[in-house]
């Protein structure tokens, strides 16, 4: 038979990544936090804001974050302005600041009657999960940038990780205090993590005219 005349063959499946935006998930921007921020305070979601805020401000991967105890963030019936914790992934400290919305946001999440007795700062629903999954985190996170219009395939939950330090690059090109607040422990990871070199690039370009 030629091989001119063999029918097409039709894949039994979409692939997995059938119309998303695949690659690297892009940083917030100061007014999609802000946007985020005021509809989740108009919606009541106290823990929502809490955890979004303390995403934010910690920087830290989704397994860590969804693993925070009260203990870390709260002492002496106080939430603390600097904490640190041990990353899963590197086995190293990480120390990061948490700001005063962030405090208060954390404060009336803490002081919530369905709080009491739970050891995690972001508790599960279910008995055999003692915080959420970072499943659920990322659903949460798609909601949240949904209601402000974005599309939600662009970002993911290093969107809200990269975001404070994206803008301290920014404004200070400071790429040891990036590393150090991510937590990163080679200087080339956090290069490839912010993009650094073709951000660079384009801003050369940028200022080139022909």
């Amino acid at each position: 038979m030629s091989t001119f005349n063999l029918p097409m063959v039709v894949p039994a499946k979409k692939a997995w990544n059938h119309g998303r935006i695949i690659g690297q998930k892009r940083p917030l921007l100061p007014k999609h936090v802000w946007a985020i921020r005021v509809r989740l305070e108009l919606a009541g979601a106290v823990r929502d804001l809490a955890l979004f805020n303390m995403a934010v401000d910690s920087k830290l991967r989704g397994c860590d974050l969804v693993r925070l105890k009260v203990a870390d963030v709260f002492s002496a019936g106080a939430v603390k302005e600097r904490t640190s914790i041990l990353q899963s992934k590197t086995k190293s400290p990480v120390r990061f600041e948490i700001t005063d919305g962030t405090r208060k946001a954390l404060m009336e999440w803490i002081s919530n009657p369905v709080m009491t007795g739970h050891e995690y700062l972001w508790p599960g629903r279910f008995h055999d999960r003692p915080h959420i999954s970072t499943r659920q985190y990322a659903r949460l996170l798609k909601d949240w940038v949904r209601s402000i219009g974005l599309e939600p395939s662009a970002y993911g939950t290093h969107s809200l990780r990269r975001t404070k330090v994206a803008q301290i690059y920014k404004k200070t090109g400071n790429l040891r205090a990036v590393q150090l607040l991510l937590g990163h422990t080679k200087m080339d990871s956090t290069v490839r993590y912010l993009g650094v070199e073709l951000e660079d690039s384009l801003t050369i370009s940028e200022g080139v005219e022909i």
